[in-house]
C-alpha cells in the first residue's frame, strides 16, 4: 500500500505513464524494459501453483480500469513489482503464457484499487 500511495503522489510526466496502464494490458512498445527494476514479487511460493481465480465482486473484468488489485488472485498472484527508474512509479508485471505465445503484461499499482481479499 505504501508503494501504491507513493506512486499516486508522483505527478511528473514520464514515458512510463504516457499510455494509460490503469488496466492490465500487454507491455506497450513505447516502454523500455531496461527503464524498470524489479523490486519484489507477489508470488507466495515459487513451488506452489497459484490460483487462476480472479477477484471481481462488483462485475468488473480483467481489462477493466477499475478492477480490484487483489494480490492473492490472478493475475496479481503471478506478478512482480517493478519500479520505473526515471520517475519512481510502481507497476505490476507478469508473463501471460498462452497456448502458443508468451506476452508481458503490466498494470499501474493504484492504492484505491488494492484489496486484501482472502482466497
Amino acid at each position: 500500500m505504501q508503494l501504491a500511495q507513493a506512486s499516486a503522489g508522483i505527478t511528473a510526466p514520464c514515458s512510463c505513464n504516457a499510455v494509460s496502464l490503469a488496466a492490465w494490458q500487454r507491455l506497450p512498445t513505447s516502454l523500455e524494459l531496461d527503464r524498470f527494476e524489479e523490486i519484489g514479487t507477489l508470488m507466495d511460493d515459487p513451488y506452489d501453483e497459484p490460483t487462476f481465480a480472479e477477484y471481481h465482486p462488483h462485475g468488473t473484468r480483467y481489462e477493466s480500469d477499475d478492477a480490484p488489485i487483489a494480490p492473492r488472485y490472478y493475475p496479481c498472484n503471478r506478478s512482480q513489482l517493478a519500479r520505473c527508474l526515471d520517475c519512481g512509479r510502481h507497476y505490476l508485471r507478469y508473463n501471460e503464457a498462452g497456448g502458443y505465445f508468451t506476452e508481458l503484461r503490466i498494470r499501474a499499482l493504484q492504492p484505491g484499487l488494492l484489496v486484501d481479499a482472502a482466497l
